[in-house]
């Protein structure tokens, strides 16, 4: 039985196949699945979907493994196997708002997609804040005055300084994360470590 893989679709997904290939797996069969969102490769199913989605498929047992970023661990806390951090995905969380924006003394309004994340940082830093969660296109929340600022994640910078956002602080840099379901583990175990190893050879992939 071939082990399941669920990889976060888009971003991360470029960045596997990159790594996948470094370490010799065949790639082809991703490369050329179009629209499909389960394909097999000679060693591999992989199934395709949104981070929170690929948690949620690891921890039920429809897939045994999976390639999620940080971010969702932290915000979702999957009941999975966070086994390692991979040497792709890199970001940072943070805070940022319009360009000479200066606090006022009233309640802040954070809008984000990550209401847990945003809900932690502020409570560690004992100060209550109003939080408006928005699914996509957060940068857009303090340039129309729903927020005072945001909390997002930063890879580059450039979608906030081309809307007018700078960053006030950064709290939390993640990578990409090897996950895997319990159960899993057990069951599947020599057909799962040969491949788990491979996954933790980060040295040979540039």
């Amino acid at each position: 039985m071939k082990p399941i893989i669920a990889l976060t679709k888009g971003r991360l997904e470029n960045q596997f196949i990159e790594f996948l290939e470094s370490l010799d797996y065949e790639v082809d069969p991703i490369l050329k699945k179009g629209r499909k969102l389960r394909i097999e490769t000679e060693i591999f199913e992989f199934i395709f979907a949104k981070g929170p989605d690929v948690a949620t498929y690891v921890e039920h047992g429809i897939a045994d493994l999976g390639i999620v970023g940080g971010d969702i661990l932290a915000e979702f806390h999957p009941d999975v196997f966070n086994l390692f951090p991979l040497p792709f995905g890199h970001c940072r969380m943070a805070v940022a708002t319009e360009k000479g924006k200066v606090w006022s003394n009233k309640k802040k309004k954070i809008a984000s997609k990550y209401t847990g994340i945003t809900k932690e940082y502020f409570r560690n830093k004992d100060e209550s804040v109003d939080i408006i969660k928005l699914e996509g296109s957060v940068e857009l929340a303090p340039i129309l005055g729903l927020a005072d600022g945001i909390v997002d994640i930063v890879e580059t910078g450039t979608t906030l300084k081309e809307n007018g956002l700078v960053v006030q602080e950064e709290f939390f840099s993640f990578s990409a994360r090897c996950i895997a379901n319990r159960s899993s583990l057990k069951i599947k175990r020599d057909v799962l470590s040969p491949i788990i190893a491979s996954f933790q050879k980060q040295e040979d992939y540039v």
